[in-house]
């Protein structure tokens, strides 16, 4: 099997000031050219995780252990100005609202460009020349008008486009992309969640997908891991996740999405019962890990 471009391994954070767990050993793993889903309800952890990889977490939250590697290399033994340098070179996030992650006073062009500049050292003029072929390849027309444009001045769709390019534009092996669609309305989430595959497969570029969307799972991603409180609870390729899905709380997040093609059927709530019994599982999981700290 291909040795993985991005792994983690029993990663756990917590808050510094209550020692209160966000992640709970959490293990996955990404190979070159691979799509996999980090999938779970909104407050699972699939956002801190990504915070984690690239460094920023909250001030208030701390990693009591594991380790996180891009190509082998521990990126939690490395310095904060290391760090960044290294992931720069070779990885790349989308995040959830382009609104707020572009940088207001730059106008579209610096905001790809610079990437070009600094990661790759390309000229200023072949930059701009190259920024305007990936605002093309993101499917936005007239790109030299729009370069010339500010972030406030563009749909959300087309601020989410210019995102993409600018995460591709460093030619990163490996992109996070945190519920990038979120953001927008249906009609546009199809266009992004295509256009992203197509520029995946294109450039082999290997993808972390966060969602809360099984829907996407199924037609973007082959492997996924699905997230409860912070604890991955079913990890397997998407084909066997809902062709067989192990694990109760996965059963239910299925049994609680709409089926298109299946709209007789009513959508089922998790049931108190199954509730009780994650809050059990994972206050397990946090004496056992307790009870080995203490112990050494």
């Amino acid at each position: 099997m291909t040795e993985a471009y991005l792994d983690i391994r029993d990663l756990s954070v917590a808050l510094q000031h209550s020692g209160d767990r966000l992640l709970r050993r959490v293990s996955l793993a990404v190979r070159p050219g691979e799509v996999h889903a980090l999938v779970g309800e909104s407050g699972a952890g699939k956002s801190m995780i990504a915070r984690a990889v690239f460094g920023i977490l909250p001030k208030a939250v701390t990693i009591l252990e594991g380790q996180v590697t891009i190509e082998g290399a521990d990126l939690n033994g490395m310095s904060e100005a290391a760090r960044r340098l290294f992931i720069g070179k070779r990885a790349a996030f989308i995040p959830q609202d382009p609104l707020t992650a572009l940088n207001p006073s730059k106008r579209i062009a610096d905001q790809i460009s610079d990437r070009l500049i600094h990661i790759l050292g390309m000229p200023k003029a072949k930059a701009h020349e190259r920024a305007a072929a990936l605002l093309e390849e993101v499917k936005i027309a007239d790109p030299e008008r729009v370069m010339r444009l500010y972030p406030h001045e563009l749909s959300g769709g087309m601020r989410q486009r210019v995102l993409i390019a600018a995460a591709f534009a460093g030619e990163p092996r490996l992109i996070v992309a945190d519920e990038p669609t979120t953001a927008l309305d249906v009609t546009v989430q199809r266009q992004i969640l295509a256009l992203i595959a197509g520029m995946q497969a294109r450039h082999g570029t290997a993808l972390l997908f966060i969602t809360h969307n099984l829907g996407v799972v199924a037609k973007l991603c082959q492997t996924a891991s699905v997230l409860y409180a912070g604890k991955v609870v079913e990890q397997t390729s998407v084909r066997r996740l809902f062709a067989d899905p192990r694990h109760a709380y996965t059963r239910a997040l299925m049994a609680a999405t709409p089926r298109y093609d299946r709209p007789e059927e009513s959508l089922k709530p998790a049931s108190p019962e199954l509730m009780g019994e994650l809050a059990r599982e994972v206050a397990e999981t946090d004496a056992l890990w307790a009870k080995e700290r203490a112990h050494g």
